[in-house]
This record gives structure tokens, sequence and C-alpha cells, in this order.
């Protein structure tokens, strides 16, 4: 019997201290492009997940030689459960990646368009960002403490842009969501990140955090 495909995501924090964020935005009129660890091969992650060298390795090279190659290896701001990139939420190209040991790194561009913008809001205020490989696969349990290896018919969709686990969420539900959220916490005041990020929503998204807590 086959097994059922899913979609597997696996997210590393970035951070940029004050001398890498200078840098970062010192390029491509003034587009964040930065360094970021994008996976981990041989290795249990926080999900008991563990990628083989070989599937990760072989994935990697085709996305270098697709993607990569045809500069169109865009990335998502906030996790999506499709196999494919929607374009309307796109806010970052990986530009280059390259191994180093048993890590897959990659250079990041954001993009200087809304979503972007949320994104590099949420840096320059100094702000852990996470970069979350997206793929479609099935896993093979190996033990009764729930550690489980990708298998061989993994396939590495993108790398897409999250916030932190404490706001993960916050700012790309939809407004029938978001609605329904803020219903039940209509006394409490935003986080300094939710501030950021509802400012840029009501700048360039076109609503605002307030308005969704009528």
């Amino acid at each position: 019997m086959s097994k059922q495909k899913q979609i597997l995501i696996e997210t590393f924090i970035a951070s940029l201290p004050p001398k890498l964020l200078k840098e970062a935005t010192s390029h491509k009129e003034g587009r964040m492009i930065f360094p970021a660890l994008l996976q981990r091969a041989d290795a249990f992650n926080e999900n008991k997940r563990r990628y083989p060298d070989s599937v990760l390795r072989r994935e990697i090279n085709k996305f270098i030689e697709g993607p990569i190659a045809e500069k169109r290896a865009y990335g998502e701001l906030d996790h999506s459960n499709e196999a494919v990139i929607n374009w309307k939420n796109v806010c970052l190209i990986i530009t280059e990646i390259w191994w180093e040991g048993d890590e897959v790194w990659g250079m990041v561009e954001i993009f200087d368009n809304p979503h972007g913008q949320i994104l590099q809001e949420v840096l320059k205020k100094g702000y852990s960002v996470g970069i979350s490989s997206r793929g479609l696969g099935s896993v093979t349990e190996l033990d009764e403490e729930g550690h489980v290896e990708v298998d061989d018919d993994f396939t590495l969709i993108c790398f897409d842009a999250v916030t932190n686990p404490s706001t993960h969420g916050a700012f790309l539900m939809s407004k029938t969501e978001k609605l329904n959220e803020n219903k039940q916490s209509l006394k409490e005041p935003l986080s300094e990140l939710d501030q950021v990020i509802a400012d840029i929503l009501c700048q360039n998204l076109g609503y605002c955090e307030c308005q969704l807590k009528i």
C-alpha cells in the first residue's frame, strides 16, 4: 500500500544583528538580502522529523537547477498547506543555496512589496523570523516516541517566511478568522510586534487591526 503524501514544513529561526541588518538593507534599492539557515540533513528537528542526506541533497540539487537557476525560487509570507506557491502572498526569493556540512544555507532577498514590507519591518524592530521549508512527501515511523524519517518520495517546493511561534498566524488569517479571534480578546492591547504588523496592514493591504475589532 502506498503511503499518503502530506505537506511537510520545517522552520529555522533567522535574526539579524545590527551590523548584519545594516548590510542586509544596503543592496538592491533598500531590499533586505541576508544569509539564513534553510534546512539540515540527517538530524531530528523539533517536529521529530529527519531528512536523509541523500534525499535532501537530491532535492536541493533539483532546486538549484530549477527555481534558483530560473530566478523563480519565491517564498510566501507565513505557512501554506498547499503544494503550489500563491503569487499574491510572495514576499521573498532565494537567490543562492549552498551546503555547510550537513546544513543547507541560502541567500534570502526580501521584496519591497506589501508582504515583504511586513517582513522587513519585523526584522528592523529586532524580532526573529522563521525561514520555513515546504515540501510534499510521506514519512516512516521510527519509534514509539514519534520520531519519523522522510521518505524518498519527498519533493521540495519552496522556502517561506514565518513569524516566531508566539505570533504565528497573527496577520495572514482571513478577515473572518481574525474577527472571531479578536471578539474574544477585545480588551487585550496589541503587542509591539502585532502593532507593527497592524500598521503595515493599514498602510499597504487596505484594512486595519482596529477596524477588525469593531
